[in-house]
């Protein structure tokens, strides 16, 4: 018995310890379940902190967001009434500035209206365009369109001030600029002497940062569609200023150059042939012309009427072509020009222009290009084509051909945003 009870303590004994061998080889599988688990339920929530975080876990988050971009939205519209409020003149201060747009004060009248001098209280100069009735636009558009051409600020723009809609006036209220447009001291021989090479050159310069800003360098890309010598401003150190935005384009996009319309407006001389002939307008119809901009400048000349094809008179773009493809540039030139003017750098120009006017749009240069062109003889230019609108009609034996607006009045500047 004592033998028997001897072998059973030992087979207790011999059991416990097997037993604590499975206990501890169990609690050692268990801690290694227990930390795998724990590592997954980790990176699980990590993953849905991320997503969270990013708004795709939960709809409400995403909701949060988009009430926020609304928010923001509609903060940035009131904003820009607030700034179109800033913007407004009253019409009693408007009448006071301008002796109640007396005749005396006026200083030209265009296809858009009236522009007459004023005086504000505090001795600020402006000038202010009295609109024709005819435009169709709403006010709330028209306040809008006030405020985005208002951030357009260059050296080389006019500056809108403002406007006023009171009643049945429209008004628009500018910077007052000390002498008056370009085409007032170009056509005419007398005036035309107190611009020598330097003050011409001086001018095409500043046109052409003023274009570039437009396309390149502001907030929106805007297309002008009615540059000519009626529209450049000059100040009281002749530096030109742009004006005159009422048939502009403004791109919301950054990489839209181009639009169509069925409604041509502009001056006829100056349109590009797509935009003429197919109402297709883009950066490369401002570039068109400011190259008729240029060879009038330089030659003291207008250009004919554009596209016109009876009697066959060469027009001023033609006549340039025709001269310098022979060789006799230098007949291009104003005789007003050759005491200032050296040779090659005239010539220099005249190959700038016709390069603006080619008959295809891809065959012109950006305005940065030219840009570079006019500040530095080392760039090579390319030979132009034939450029557009090589014939025309003469009107009179002196050249003075009346630039013909075919716009209809209104203040339009539209916004092209595609949707």
């Amino acid at each position: 018995m004592k033998e028997f009870r001897a072998q059973l303590l030992g087979a207790e004994k011999e059991i416990e310890g097997e037993m604590n061998v499975l206990s501890q080889r169990r609690r050692k599988h268990l801690s290694t379940i227990i930390i795998a688990v724990g590592c997954v339920g980790i990176a699980l929530l990590v993953v849905s902190l991320v997503l969270v975080a990013s708004g795709y876990c939960f709809p409400g988050r995403r909701e949060r967001k988009k009430n926020d971009e609304a928010l923001q939205h509609e903060n940035g519209k009131q904003q820009d009434m607030r700034t179109a409020e800033s913007l407004q003149f009253d019409l009693g201060t408007l009448e006071t500035a301008t002796n109640k747009f007396s005749e005396d004060n006026k200083l030209g009248e265009g296809g858009f209206g009236a522009v007459f001098k004023g005086t504000l209280i505090n001795g600020q100069e402006i000038a202010v365009k009295r609109l024709s009735k005819s435009s169709g636009q709403g006010v709330q558009e028209f306040k809008n369109e006030v405020v985005l051409v208002a951030k357009l600020q260059h050296r080389n723009l006019v500056r809108l001030l403002g406007f006023c809609l009171e009643g049945e006036e429209t008004l628009l209220v500018y910077e007052n600029v000390a002498n008056k447009s370009l085409d007032y001291f170009l056509f005419e021989h007398k005036k035309r002497e107190q611009l020598d090479w330097l003050s011409r050159t001086m001018i095409i310069e500043g046109i052409a940062r003023g274009i570039l800003y437009l396309h390149e360098d502001s907030r929106l890309r805007v297309i002008h569609r009615d540059l000519k010598a009626s529209n450049i401003l000059l100040d009281s150190n002749m530096n030109p200023k742009i004006s005159d935005f009422g048939m502009a384009r403004m791109f919301g996009v950054d990489d839209q150059t181009e639009g169509n319309t069925k409604r041509i407006v502009g001056t006829y001389g100056y349109m590009a042939p797509e935009y003429a002939m197919e109402g297709l307008y883009s950066v490369k119809s401002d570039v068109f012309s400011f190259g008729v901009l240029l060879l009038e400048i330089i030659m003291g000349r207008r250009n004919f009427l554009g596209f016109h094809r009876t009697n066959c008179g060469p027009t001023l773009i033609g006549y340039a072509w025709q001269l310098w493809n022979e060789t006799k540039g230098l007949e291009l030139m104003d005789p007003l020009l050759k005491d200032s003017c050296s040779p090659n750098e005239f010539l220099r120009y005249i190959h700038i222009g016709l390069s603006c006017v080619q008959e295809d749009a891809n065959n012109r240069p950006t305005m940065s290009s030219i840009v570079h062109m006019l500040n530095s003889e080392a760039i090579s230019l390319s030979r132009p084509e034939k450029p557009a609108f090589f014939t025309g009609r003469y009107v009179d034996h002196h050249d003075q051909v009346r630039a013909q607006d075919c716009s209809a009045n209104g203040f339009t500047i539209s916004i092209d945003v595609p949707r």
